[in-house]
């Protein structure tokens, strides 16, 4: 299946990056990766989705090849992106696919905007990143002092952080790559961004199918996190990758595919007969 990688000006706003694959006429899937990922996060997903799907997976702001404004990333602004982005696109409704930071951000847009909002897939989630004391310490002294440019080390080292199991050699290399293009600026704003947001009471009001993902050995999303999300959310169900981290996308892509594909598929046919 042919993949476009394609760049968009949003009106008023940022010139973002993604890449499409499926027809027009296919239901609508919107993909949002990690802090310091890009829309290759999903490269390992996408060649086992189905033609029926049309995926379209995002840079989002400050991150890989879309712009980098000084300013702009809490989650709030994340999800008017999206918002403006399916305006351009002409998509009254889709299915969002979040992974970490990309999973607080689709959650952030159910909000916001939730009659767009068709289902949600949230990967390597929890009800709100500022919690978990260890991840606070990382962002206290790791990330608030990087400056330019940013070391790649550092980049290398949190995207392992994120796996439970090896990958190739040369998708982690790609991976680190798309990190080292993101800014010191952004890498502080980002993560203080989703740090900071905590909108946790207000997921209540997402009312739409949602699948959360979880991988058993993820080092930042613990087996109570997912509880709560499940408490919070009434419409939720949780699918445990037993031997996977936070970035189970990776470890296990077409296992991820064929979830999601399974997902869609469901909120489909839930919509059709609704």
């Amino acid at each position: 299946m042919k993949l476009t990688l394609r760049q968009i000006q949003l009106p008023g706003r940022v010139r973002l990056e993604f890449a499409e694959q499926g027809g027009r006429s296919g239901t609508p899937v919107i993909a949002l990766h990690g802090v310091t990922d890009s829309w290759r996060s999903f490269e390992p997903v996408l060649p086992h989705l189905p033609s029926e799907l049309r995926v379209m997976a995002l840079t989002q702001r400050g991150h890989g090849d879309s712009d980098k404004p000084a300013g702009g990333y809490r989650s709030a602004d994340f999800a008017a992106d999206i918002a403006a982005f399916m305006d351009v696109m002409e998509i009254e409704r889709a299915v969002l696919v979040g992974h970490s930071m990309g999973s607080v951000n689709a959650m952030r847009f159910a909000i916001d905007h939730p009659s767009r909002v068709a289902g949600l897939l949230l990967a390597g989630t929890m009800p709100w990143f500022g919690r978990p004391p260890e991840l606070m310490a990382y962002h206290r002294e790791q990330i608030v002092p990087l400056v330019d440019p940013v070391p790649d080390a550092v980049a290398r080292d949190f995207q392992q952080s994120t796996l439970a199991r090896p990958i190739a050699a040369s998708i982690l290399d790609r991976f680190v790559a798309e990190s080292l293009k993101v800014p010191a600026h952004v890498w502080r704003a980002a993560f203080a961004g989703f740090i900071g947001d905590d909108f946790s009471p207000r997921l209540r009001e997402i009312e739409v199918p949602t699948l959360i993902v979880w991988g058993r050995h993820d080092a930042f999303c613990s087996a109570t996190d997912q509880e709560a999300m499940l408490g919070q959310i009434r419409t939720a169900r949780l699918i445990e990758y037993a031997d996977a981290g936070h970035a189970m996308h990776w470890e296990e892509p077409q296992r991820f595919a064929l979830d999601l594909s399974r997902f869609v598929t469901s909120v489909a046919v839930g919509a059709a007969m609704a």
